[in-house]
């Protein structure tokens, strides 16, 4: 996968992460979209985001990636974002046992506001610290496997897996989409073959943005 420019894009995918304070999903953000860590790093008010654009195969996908508030009091404000996300990178600290009790919570919230076709990675996040584990790697995967998620390691601090965390759930993103459109292709060749002489197509626009699946 490699990065394509700003302007040139076929496809958005809107992405959000989420998970509790602290866990690193600012850190993840600017790593993917900067290649930057900041040990200083504020905890974000509200929802921030970042793009970056990627190539999958041909096709330049502009990755619109959310960063969303673990806070109790921004709940309310970031829950209207989940809406249009067609994936989601669900973190939680490995050295912290209390933010991946809560994955679950978090799930249910996701699925309460977004679609339920949504692709979901579980991320247990500072892989670094691995002396300070508290959240044994088969206990989240087994969650992940049990709960249909794609699951992934990373370090937004020495970069490890999160390119690759990012371009998994992208890829799955667009194989879903490119489904999509075969399946509607289909659809719309059977109603070009049932067409009326003079009867109009509607048209597919090139720049698809938050594409839903």
């Amino acid at each position: 996968m490699g990065n394509g420019t700003e302007e040139d894009y076929n496809f958005v995918f809107k992405v959000v992460l989420i998970g509790e304070s602290g866990v690193g999903k600012t850190n993840l953000l600017s790593r993917f979209t900067r290649n930057e860590f900041s040990h200083d790093s504020r905890t974000t008010i509200g929802v921030e985001f970042s793009t970056r654009t990627v190539l999958l195969g041909t096709a330049a996908v502009k990755a619109q990636i959310w960063d969303t508030a673990g806070l109790e009091r921004y709940r309310a404000i970031t829950s209207a974002y989940y809406r249009g996300a067609v994936g989601a990178l669900l973190v939680f600290d490995l050295t912290k046992h209390q933010t991946y009790a809560v994955v679950e919570r978090w799930l249910k919230e996701l699925y309460d506001h977004a679609e339920a076709t949504i692709v979901v990675m579980l991320v247990g996040n500072k892989s670094d610290l691995s002396q300070a584990r508290e959240v044994p790697t088969d206990e989240a995967r087994m969650f992940a496997e049990n709960n249909g998620l794609l699951f992934i390691e990373t370090s937004a601090l020495d970069s490890t897996n999160v390119e690759l965390a990012f371009e998994t759930v992208l890829k799955e993103i667009f194989t879903k989409v490119s489904k999509q459109r075969q399946n509607n292709s289909r659809a719309n060749a059977v109603t070009l073959s049932n067409a009326q002489p003079g009867q109009e197509l509607g048209s597919v626009e090139r720049k698809a943005c938050c594409i839903s699946l």
